[in-house]
């Protein structure tokens, strides 16, 4: 049979009722975390945004810098000058 004492280690062992999570705070834990994810996503998303736009500018950059060069070497050669490359 179980005594006052045996009683007491099982109550100090298992969860109260108060220390158990309810169905309400595992919904309210799972919107919180639908939001963070969608905050995510949102951040992910304009960073992408971001990162195609330097993306389309560095090639855009690139190929002016081609074209400068080639005007460079086009002048240096109509005024006698070897062109580097």
């Amino acid at each position: 049979m179980l005594d006052d004492k045996d009683i007491q280690k099982l109550l100090d062992v298992f969860a109260t009722r108060a220390e158990v999570a309810t169905k309400d705070d595992l919904h309210a834990m799972r919107s919180e975390l639908d939001q963070k994810l969608d905050d995510l996503l949102t951040a992910i998303d304009a960073y992408a945004v971001k990162a195609d736009a330097y993306m389309q500018e560095t090639v855009m950059l690139g190929n002016q810098l081609n074209r400068h060069e080639r005007w460079i070497d086009e002048l240096a050669t109509k005024a006698g000058h070897k062109p580097n490359s």
